[in-house]
C-alpha cells in the first residue's frame, strides 16, 4: 500500500478511459477509514480513484486532528506529494466538510464536489460526544445514529467492531472538528459543480442539511437515496455508484 506525506491510500488507475478525466479522492468521515467506501466506489470503472486514510485513521499514523482545517491541510500536503491535478473531492460526513473546505479555501485543487451525508454545519450532540468513550453502550448509540433500521445486523456488528478499534482520542478529535465546522454563509462562493447525496433516513445529517447545501450552492444536484441512513454508501452501494457514475458522465464526459 503506497504512502505520501504520511498518509496511506489505495489507488485504482481506472484504465485507459480515465486518461484526461479528473481523479476522484474519497475522504472518509469521523472515526472511519478508506474501507468505509465500498469496493464499487473505490474501483469505479473508468475513473482514477484515490481512497485515503486521514491522519490517525486506518493505516495512517497519528495523531488525528481536531479541526477541519487541519485535515484539509493534511490532504493538500498529500496531493502535493503525488502531484495530483484538480480532483473531484468525494467526502462523507466529516469528509464532506473537508471537501467543502478544499473548495472554499483551495479552489484550484477541486474540479468538482461530491458531498455524501454531510452539511454546511455539523454540530454534534453532547450525547454523541460522550459516546466517543466507545464502551459497548457508546458504540450502540453511534450505530443507531449512523445506520438505518433496515441495515443488516451483520453490517452493524462489523461496523461496531471497527468503531471500537478506533482510538478514542482520534474519534473525539473528529467530533470536535465537526462541531466547530460552519460554512453556511460561504456556500455561495463555491463555483464548482457539486453532487449532494443523502440517505432518506439519515439521522446524523438529515435531508434538510442536504437540501440546504443544494439550494445554496449555485451548481449543485441533489439525490435522496430511499431506505438508507447516514452510511448511505455502505447500505446502498449500487444506488450510490449509479448516481455518482451518471453525474460524473454528465459533467466531465463529452457529448
Amino acid at each position: 500500500m503506497p504512502e505520501a506525506a504520511g498518509l496511506f491510500y489505495e489507488h485504482r488507475s481506472g484504465g485507459p478511459s480515465a486518461t484526461g478525466r479528473p481523479p476522484l479522492v474519497l475522504i472518509h468521515g469521523a472515526g472511519g477509514a478508506r474501507l468505509y467506501w465500498p469496493p464499487k466506489l473505490r474501483r469505479l470503472q473508468g475513473w482514477a480513484v484515490y481512497a485515503l486514510d486521514l491522519p490517525g485513521h486506518g493505516d495512517s499514523p497519528g495523531p488525528g486532528q481536531s479541526t477541519i482545517i487541519g485535515y484539509r491541510q493534511a490532504i493538500e500536503a498529500w496531493a502535493d506529494g503525488l502531484g495530483l491535478p484538480p480532483v473531484v473531492a468525494v467526502g462523507h460526513s466529516m469528509g464532506g466538510a473537508i471537501a467543502l473546505s478544499l473548495a472554499l479555501d483551495a479552489p484550484a485543487r477541486v474540479a468538482g464536489l461530491v458531498l455524501v451525508g454531510t452539511g454546511a454545519r455539523l454540530r454534534v450532540h453532547p450525547m454523541l460526544l460522550e459516546a466517543t468513550c466507545l464502551d459497548d453502550a457508546g458504540a450502540e448509540v453511534l450505530m443507531s445514529a449512523w445506520y438505518s433500521s433496515a441495515s443488516s445486523p451483520r453490517m452493524r456488528d462489523l461496523a461496531a467492531r471497527s468503531l471500537q478499534a478506533t482510538d478514542f482520542a482520534v474519534l473525539h478529535g473528529d467530533f470536535m472538528a465537526c462541531d466547530g465546522f460552519d460554512v453556511m454563509d460561504r456556500l455561495g462562493a463555491i463555483g464548482q459543480r457539486a453532487l449532494v447525496v443523502v440517505g432518506e433516513n439519515d439521522q446524523m445529517t438529515p435531508v434538510k442539511y442536504a437540501r440546504y447545501l443544494a439550494d445554496h450552492m449555485g451548481r449543485a444536484w441533489l439525490e435522496i437515496v430511499p431506505g438508507a441512513g447516514h452510511m448511505v454508501m455502505l447500505e446502498q452501494p449500487a444506488a450510490v455508484e449509479k448516481i455518482l457514475t451518471d453525474w460524473l458522465a454528465g459533467i466531465f464526459l463529452p457529448g
